[in-house]
């Protein structure tokens, strides 16, 4: 298992590089049909696996096809309003959203309707080459990949701020998720079931917070949202962590999930700002910063073999404190 989720996710954010700058060329749109095509041949695969082999070919088409497909397509909506960046990345988010709350309903009624699993898997694969064949990006002016700009982009100090910003808003995102049920049932004593309402709280609060985002957004500049709401997370998160009783601590999850919306689609707004016209090659730094970031789950669960789950999970307080200090107010 360690391998079958390890080894695409190292394979994707490896390719990432390589397929955002292509992606700055006229190669975009073959891209993003070639990426349709391969996620749906995964997802075709992984309903017909019969072991680990055939289960390891279909994850390791999965990664670098969503490379393709879905990041070029959301470098695209990028391009297409550029100076609604941050509201175009929110609603983003709200998809991404309703998927993680949506996706475990869909395997439930397809289980509970005779389809199963693997028919699920079979059914999902479907509309993504119509999909990708109804997005029409701009013709691109060049026909060869920038290396040297990318390596330029790596050297920008204002680029690799706002890359640093954006993975290091992930420890309280996608990192805490991934320690959530555990936390719960080893440092909180919750059960089986008291731990999966926990994810459910999660999932569902972040959901809510990314479409309130957009509300908030009209009235606020990203900015200004990113400071308050890390101030926010830095006093609820060691409350969250000291509070015993478990209610509390659901009703504290609750707030931290509508707080840190934004905490992507924001800081990923600002790193296509910072490369005005070249929406591939922030695919592909940011592919470059996917792919250090990848340890951090790993380092993390080391260290809470060492000294417990409990003291590691203070250190995602860096996640607020690198917001405060590393966003830049803006009128």
């Amino acid at each position: 298992m360690g391998l079958l989720l390890s080894l695409p996710s190292f394979l994707g954010a490896a390719l990432d590089p390589v397929l955002g700058l292509a992606g700055d060329t006229h190669r975009r749109r073959a891209l993003i049909v070639a990426g349709a095509v391969a996620f749906a041949v995964s997802s075709a695969l992984n309903a017909a696996a019969i072991g680990f082999w055939t289960a390891l070919v279909a994850l390791l088409l999965a990664d670098p096809g969503s490379g393709a497909f879905v990041g070029l397509a959301q470098a695209t909506l990028m391009d297409a309003e550029p100076d609604t960046r941050e509201r175009g990345m929110a609603r983003w988010t709200v998809a991404g959203s309703s998927g993680y709350v949506a996706g475990p309903l869909l395997v439930a009624a397809a289980v509970f309707g005779g389809l199963g699993w693997r028919g699920l898997l079979l059914v999902l694969a479907l509309p993504a080459v119509p999909l990708a064949l109804a997005v029409k990006p701009p013709a691109a002016q060049t026909r060869s990949t920038d290396w040297r700009g990318f390596a330029a982009a790596l050297r920008d100090r204002e680029v690799l701020r706002r890359l640093a910003l954006l993975e290091v808003g992930d420890l309280m995102l996608d990192v805490f998720y991934s320690f959530l049920a555990l936390y719960a049932v080893d440092v909180a004593g919750a059960g089986p079931v008291e731990a999966a309402l926990a994810v459910a709280v999660w999932t569902g609060a972040g959901l809510v917070g990314d479409v309130l985002l957009l509300a908030v957004l009209r009235r606020m500049n990203g900015s200004a949202y990113l400071r308050l709401s890390a101030l926010a997370v830095l006093v609820l998160y060691p409350t969250f962590l000291l509070v015993p009783a478990l209610p509390a601590k659901l009703g504290l999850l609750a707030l931290l999930g509508l707080l840190n919306a934004g905490w992507y689609a924001l800081p990923k707004a600002a790193l296509y700002d910072a490369l005005p016209g070249r929406s591939g090659t922030a695919v592909a730094v940011g592919g470059v910063g996917g792919l250090a970031s990848a340890v951090v789950p790993a380092v993390l669960g080391e260290l809470a073999g060492a000294i417990g789950l409990g003291p590691t999970m203070w250190l995602l307080l860096i996640a607020p404190l690198a917001l405060l200090v590393g966003v830049r107010s803006r009128r």
